[in-house]
């Protein structure tokens, strides 16, 4: 059984545009790779990099790498002229992929912001409080709780007959654009899904939220404003970060009426443009982050 993949009847590109489309996609995509494989090469080439925060990063970093490429090269071989069309397994792991990584994502998010509070609030026992057993406790967590959450989503949506018509007006497979092809009952499956994603995104959104919270509370008790600028610089890239990874996900599973434009163009920017954003959000105000990757870099080069 074969799902055909049209892409264009919905992501508003005309016609006559898909080698420029195809130009902008993979440019994203290898600033994706290149930029968290830098970050990776930074954190592992560095002894002052091994800390829990930037380990959490390196989780985040290799996530990054593999939640568009889930999409992505589907998408730019179709823009090249291949075939459009994808197998009914194809679409199945794509889904549950998407929303594996997405969770990860999701919980690591909610992690790293503990971990900056334990870092800000309690910095006499952050070393007790995050140590490697916990770490890995709380990675090895967020992978066990985003398979559940995936295999659950992927298990109602597929067991669904599917024996209309098999275009997905989408460039890749997700629950909004594939729920509407089944020719039976979707009601439970639309439920479980909007509640499933909704419960995992809010509960984590405020739970970054209350660690920063009582960060804030934190650092207006620093006396002095170098202190005070610190902390909230090292936590400024993750928020930044938090924020444009949810706000795509509220767009898309708890808009109120579905939207097509919204369905096929938000996707985008959570699959392909915001992993590439993150080397450059966690490395710009990171003096340690770049000087890691400028010492890696230069070791490199004398090597070679």
């Amino acid at each position: 059984e074969v799902l055909n993949v049209q892409y264009i009847d919905v992501i508003p590109f005309p016609w006559g545009l898909e080698r420029a489309l195809f130009v902008f996609f993979l440019t994203f995509y290898l600033l994706t790779l290149v930029g968290n494989l830098l970050i990776l090469l930074a954190i592992l080439t560095s002894s002052n990099l091994h800390t829990p925060m930037y380990f959490f990063l390196g989780n985040l970093s290799v996530f990054d790498i593999c939640f568009p490429s889930v999409s992505s090269p589907k998408m730019m071989l179709y823009l090249l002229g291949q075939s459009r069309t994808i197998s009914y397994q194809g679409c199945a792991c794509q889904l549950f992929f998407y929303h594996f990584l997405g969770c990860t994502e999701c919980f690591l998010y909610t992690v790293m912001a503990y971990d900056r509070f334990a870092a800000i609030c309690h910095p006499l026992r952050y070393a007790v409080i995050m140590n490697p057993r916990v770490c890995a406790i709380l990675t090895l967590s967020t992978w066990m709780g985003s398979s559940v959450h995936a295999s659950v989503l992927t298990f109602l949506v597929f067991r669904l007959p599917y024996c209309g018509p098999k275009e997905v007006g989408n460039f890749f497979c997700d629950i909004p654009v594939v729920l509407p092809l089944a020719c039976a009952d979707t009601s439970l499956a639309h439920r479980v899904s909007v509640t499933n994603v909704g419960v995992v995104a809010l509960l984590c959104f405020l739970l970054v939220l209350t660690s920063y919270a009582r960060i804030v509370i934190s650092v207006l008790r620093i006396s002095t404003s170098e202190g005070r600028h610190r902390a909230f610089s090292t936590c400024s890239a993750h928020l930044t970060s938090v924020l444009l990874f949810y706000g795509p996900v509220v767009l898309i599973y708890l808009q109120p009426a579905s939207s097509p434009w919204l369905d096929s163009v938000v996707p985008l920017f959570n699959n392909i443009v915001n992993p590439s954003l993150n080397p450059l959000i966690y490395s710009l105000r990171n003096k340690d982050v770049k000087l890691a990757l400028r010492k890696a870099l230069i070791q490199g080069i004398e090597i070679c």
